[in-house]
C-alpha cells in the first residue's frame, strides 16, 4: 500500500502534507505509517515510517521537536543537535521540513509563501487554549513573515461528535474566557461535546491572519486512515500510533 498524504490549495504551492496511516511498515495496533518515537513500536519500525515520509518530502531528514502540550515555539535553522521542549516550530531555512506528531490533537500547517516562512504546530485543547497557535504567528512574524501573508491549515483532528468531556473541562475553557461556550454542544447528564478544531479556526482567526481552514477529517471516526488516543483508550488499547504533518520550504 502507498503512503497517502492529504493536502490543502491554501498553502499551496508550499510543499506540505499531512500524512495517514497508510503505507507504512508497523503492524499491530501500529499497523501503517506510525511515526511516533514516544510509542512502544519497535525503534526500527519507525525509523523507516520516518524515512518514508522524508523521501516523500524530498528531503534528508525531519525536523523535530519534544511535544509537551505547551504554548512554545521553537525557531529551527537546521543546525540543532537535540530535541528541544517545544509544540510548535518555524523557519525561514530552505530545505528545512518541520514535522508534527498528533493523535487526535491538531496538526496545524502555517506558510508565508511571499517571504519564504513557514511554521508547523501541535495544537491540543491545552496548547490551544494556552496560545501555542498565536505564538507561532508570532514567532513566524519574527523571522521576516508578514501577519496578512500568513495562511494556516488544520489537518485530522478529532471532531465535536467524538470528543465528550466533563464540566470540570468546560469550567477551564468558562473561566478563561465565557465566550467559549459556543464551542460546547450539550451531551448525556453532565457530558459535553468540544469542538476543538472550530476552537482553533477561531484563535487564529483572532490572530489577523490572512486566512486559515480546518480539512475536515475527523481522527477518531476513520480508522483505517488515522491514529486516536481517544479511539485506542475506548477499545482498551495498550498503545496508538501517531500521524505525522510535515512542510518545508
Amino acid at each position: 500500500m502507498s503512503i497517502e498524504i492529504l493536502s490543502s490549495a491554501l498553502l499551496s504551492p508550499v510543499r506540505h502534507g499531512f500524512f495517514t496511516r497508510k503505507g507504512g511498515a508497523s503492524s499491530g495496533v501500529f499497523a501503517g505509517l506510525n511515526c511516533g518515537t514516544g510509542s512502544s513500536d519497535q525503534k526500527e519500525i519507525v525509523d523507516i515510517n520516518r524515512a518514508r515520509v522524508a523521501k516523500a518530502m524530498d528531503v534528508a531528514q525531519l525536523a523535530r521537536i519534544y511535544q509537551v502540550h505547551s504554548a512554545d515555539v521553537a525557531t529551527i535553522d537546521g543546525s540543532e543537535d537535540g530535541l528541544e521542549k517545544a509544540d510548535a516550530m518555524v523557519t525561514a531555512t530552505p530545505g528545512v521540513a518541520l514535522s508534527i506528531l498528533t493523535a487526535d490533537c491538531q496538526p496545524v500547517l502555517f506558510a508565508d509563501r511571499m517571504n519564504g516562512v513557514i511554521g508547523a504546530a501541535h495544537a491540543g485543547w491545552r496548547g490551544a487554549l494556552d496560545g501555542v497557535l498565536e505564538n507561532t504567528v508570532e514567532a513566524m512574524i519574527a523571522l521576516g513573515a508578514a501577519r496578512d501573508e500568513i495562511v494556516a491549515v488544520i489537518g485530522p483532528t478529532i471532531s465535536q461528535r467524538a470528543y465528550e468531556v466533563g464540566p470540570e473541562f468546560l469550567d477551564e475553557f468558562m473561566s478563561a474566557d465565557p465566550e467559549h461556550g459556543r464551542f460546547f454542544a450539550q451531551g448525556n447528564g453532565d457530558r459535553y461535546h468540544f469542538d476543538l478544531p472550530a476552537f482553533g479556526l477561531s484563535r487564529l482567526r483572532n490572530a489577523r491572519i490572512a486566512d486559515a481552514e480546518w480539512i475536515r477529517h475527523c481522527t477518531y471516526s476513520d480508522p483505517a486512515r488515522f491514529y486516536s488516543y481517544r479511539r485506542a483508550t475506548h477499545h482498551k488499547e495498550a498503545d496508538y500510533g501517531r500521524l505525522i504533518s510535515v512542510i518545508r520550504i
